[in-house]
């Protein structure tokens, strides 16, 4: 048997989980056909065979999560081996009696997470750790796990996958790594059209920030304390999917047109729609923006995706009354959070890039 490794995806991936296979033990494949599809950067990618050959043995099963060199698939050797002489060749018929289905292996034991007291206290109670929803961090059992299997509850629902797992394991590590904090306004939007393109104007308006204030457009590494200002701004636009968030990037959107803005976003929306965006689509944003107000909310304290630091989100606009040369009168106000990383930008930067974004959104288009 020659085993084939779940290959390197790119940018420091760890693991994936497998979502589809294509093949079955004993079929016959060409190089480049598709093996098995996996999840990872809440994006869904096919592997492809790297030769032709008969499919030995399926190292893994789907929903497993395989570590990148991790082999995932064996290939027969010896008397189904292909010459290599003639690549993507089609399968020649067999003679004989078709080889019946071989059964299927028994499922993998979980790998179980728990420290030597959580072990302990299980054993104490007669408490199978294999089968104890973890609500720890890690996906580890804790104590508490443990003490609500022996009663009959369970800590939580249904372990989280895909999209919403590796969301949550970023966001987690983003929580630790960054010094949040939060500078809160509104930019007055009367003069704005009925037909405006709000993504489009909120776009134009952070390219002014991060003009005004290049800092925040840039990167940051917490080992040496270092910060670099990126030379293009590669904007993270938050969309809301049905399997989770997903943060595609607009690359080099100061040299690019409001039109080229609106055909890239929408375009990701249906990629977010489809799950057909591509990890490279994930991946080297600078600064992000989340328009959330798309749904409910005023203001919030959003988290920075380290090595950026800085994310502006966008709320609900609201109504208030301003006092103008006729009297009182009212005006639409887009509510504006910029959550920065305080471990490389200051106050003044983050006010001063806010400011900035709310002269943009004030003009009239």
């Amino acid at each position: 048997m020659k085993a084939f490794a779940l290959p390197d995806l790119g940018e420091g991936l760890a693991e994936a989980e497998i979502v589809s296979w294509y093949v079955a033990e004993g079929d016959h494949v060409v190089a480049d056909q598709p093996l098995l599809a996996v999840e990872t950067e809440k994006a869904v990618v096919e592997i492809p065979s790297p030769q032709a050959g008969h499919i030995g043995k399926l190292l893994a099963k789907v929903g497993d999560h395989v570590k990148v060199g991790a082999p995932v698939v064996e290939f027969e050797e010896g008397a189904h081996a292909e010459s290599g002489t003639v690549v993507g060749q089609l399968a020649e018929p067999r003679s004989g009696p078709k080889k019946a289905p071989s059964a299927p292996a028994a499922p993998a034991r979980p790998a179980v997470h728990a420290a030597p007291a959580v072990r302990a206290r299980a054993r104490e109670l007669g408490i199978d750790l294999s089968s104890v929803p973890p609500s720890g961090p890690a996906n580890t059992i804790t104590l508490a796990d443990v003490q609500a299997a022996a009663s009959g509850t369970t800590q939580g629902g249904e372990t989280l996958r895909g999209a919403r797992r590796t969301m949550a394991a970023n966001m987690a590590r983003a929580w630790r790594e960054v010094v949040h904090a939060t500078v809160q306004d509104e930019a007055d939007i009367k003069a704005w059209s009925a037909d405006e393109d709000v993504t489009g104007r909120l776009v134009r308006a952070l390219i002014a920030g991060c003009k005004a204030e290049p800092a925040l457009n840039a990167s940051f590494n917490a080992q040496s304390l270092a910060l670099r200002e990126n030379p293009t701004i590669n904007l993270g636009l938050a969309i809301d999917g049905p399997d989770g968030l997903f943060v595609p990037v607009l690359r080099d959107v100061a040299r690019a047109t409001p039109q080229d803005w609106r055909r890239r976003i929408d375009a990701f929306k249906r990629g977010v729609a489809e799950r057909s965006l591509a990890p490279a689509d994930l991946r080297g944003a600078t600064i992000s923006l989340s328009n959330f107000g798309t749904i409910a909310g005023c203001h919030a304290s959003l988290i920075v995706m380290p090595p950026q630091v800085a994310i502006l989100g966008v709320g609900r606009t609201i109504t208030h009354a301003v006092q103008s040369s006729d009297g009182i009168a009212l005006h639409c106000m887009l509510p504006l959070s910029l959550t920065f990383d305080h471990r490389a930008v200051t106050g003044g930067m983050a006010a001063r890039f806010l400011r900035a974004v709310i002269a943009d959104l004030e003009v009239a288009r």
